[in-house]
């Protein structure tokens, strides 16, 4: 039987906005979605057809912009609700060298954890300091495009800055001249997450060579990014390849393109279970750029080697920190 423990009455304020800020956090990514198509269908049901009406044709018109740089809202990045929400953790954004802002970068985000916690702390909203670290960028933080279909959740992420992972939302973001654009990317996806458990070093990595060959394409320089903390956010049930319930949770990641880990860590009134995360300080480093020269037609040699380069740029910067983030000296990268 499980133990609860409760949360004690007299907690600071600020820690309960935190608590709220996170608890809609966590509702909207889990829930937002149905919700809004809920309320759309409500919309219909209750005689308000030529409300929804107009809204099919929005969305009909608008139907490419999560794939042509979104649209983003500073008011929306600026929520006093997302301030509440870093320092939950809180999330720490750490610099490791200037970027060129007459460049445009790809970053690959590691890993992938449950919930994506740090990616949107630090790049979709500005109270980490993004902004103030790299002056002239502007961060771009994809995912999957199915969420884009669902009426008005899709105004709320690209509100954010976030936009669809598609190859041609990819290519439209790095390919702007000028310079001064930045595609996030959650290299490891829906299967990464599928092994995010506390002190888990293991990343979906080898076989990911798509983000390399479009950054060829657009000569867009890759840079490394690795959070630690990411995986301690959350527990998560047992699931080793070849059991059953791993075998449901890639059927449905093969079959949806996302997949359901089974999480559990923290309640909102109580310290047991529940699906709040643990209240782990996060800190994303970003690493070096590795320069990419523009090449419209890479060979898959061309492809390997600057993988490989990648990997290895990322397996430096992990090892280069490791020590002041608790991990032990034996203890590294798994690239499966």
């Amino acid at each position: 039987m499980v133990k609860i423990e409760f949360a004690p009455l007299n907690i600071p304020l600020n820690r309960r906005f935190q608590t709220a800020a996170v608890l809609q956090w966590v509702f909207s990514f889990l829930f937002g979605a149905q919700c809004c198509f809920c309320v759309y269908v409500v919309i219909v049901l209750n005689g308000y057809w030529h409300v929804a009406a107009l809204y099919a044709l929005w969305l009909y018109l608008d139907w490419d912009t999560p794939q042509a740089g979104g649209r983003r809202s500073d008011w929306v990045r600026h929520w006093t609700v997302w301030k509440h929400f870093g320092d939950y953790f809180p999330i720490h954004l750490i610099k490791t060298c200037d970027l060129d802002p007459e460049r445009n970068y790809l970053m690959g985000f590691h890993p992938h954890g449950i919930l994506v916690a740090g990616a949107f702390g630090n790049f979709c909203t500005e109270y980490t300091g993004f902004r103030e670290l790299y002056p002239g960028m502007t961060p771009y933080l994809h995912t999957l495009g199915i969420w884009f279909g669902f009426p008005f959740f899709r105004e709320y992420l690209m509100s954010s800055g976030v936009v669809s992972c598609s190859k041609k939302s990819l290519t439209h973001v790095l390919s702007q001249k000028g310079g001064g654009n930045v595609s996030i990317i959650v290299i490891g996806g829906a299967a990464e997450s599928l092994e995010a458990r506390p002190g888990s070093l293991v990343l979906e990595a080898l076989n990911r060579k798509g983000f390399v060959k479009i950054a060829l394409r657009c000569g867009a320089h890759l840079v490394p990014v690795f959070s630690f903390g990411e995986n301690d956010l959350f527990n998560q049930l047992k699931n080793p390849k070849g059991s059953l319930v791993r075998t449901i949770q890639d059927g449905m990641r093969k079959t949806l393109g996302f997949s359901l880990p089974l999480f559990h860590a923290r309640g909102v009134f109580q310290y047991s279970l529940g699906f709040m995360p643990f209240r782990q300080p996060i800190y994303t480093i970003v690493g070096e750029p590795i320069v990419v020269e523009r090449n419209l037609s890479p060979s898959s040699d061309e492809v390997d080697r600057l993988h490989g380069c990648y990997l290895g740029a990322l397996a430096k910067l992990f090892e280069q920190h490791k020590a002041e983030y608790g991990i032990l000296e034996h203890q590294h990268l798994i690239f499966t």
